[in-house]
């Protein structure tokens, strides 16, 4: 199972970008999606997150309202809508499946066994 991620780049604060998260191999569905953040001299950081049958999410208190995360069944791709971003949303993201793990926490990291390869989010001033 692979996770091919894009979507990232450059954008002014106040403005948006949308993450995307293609899963490849899967031969039954993850229980959980989710992305993570990590800034430059920073520890990583939970973002949002879905579980993936009941698409029931869970936020990060410094994105709620402005992010949504959001996933699509038969593509098996999950999104990252990020609105009315800021500077200090600056760092790289990374999508996480949980397959064939259990999920309680959305938050958790250690749950995620399949992770993307990172995209780069620059919100400038």
């Amino acid at each position: 199972v692979q996770l091919q991620a894009s979507g990232g780049g450059l954008v002014q604060a106040g403005g948006s970008l949308r993450l995307s998260c293609v899963a490849s191999g899967l031969s039954y569905n993850p229980n959980a999606l989710a992305y993570f953040r990590q800034a430059p001299g920073r520890e990583r950081e939970f973002v949002g997150g879905i579980f993936w049958s009941s698409a029931k999410t869970s936020y990060a208190d410094n994105v709620k309202g402005r992010f949504t995360v959001s996933r699509d069944n038969p593509k098996n791709t999950g999104y990252l809508q990020m609105d009315n971003l800021r500077p200090e949303d600056t760092a790289v993201y990374y999508c996480a499946l949980a397959w064939g793990r259990g999920v309680a926490t959305l938050s958790d990291p250690d749950r995620y066994n399949i992770w993307g390869q990172g995209t780069q989010v620059t919100v400038s001033s």
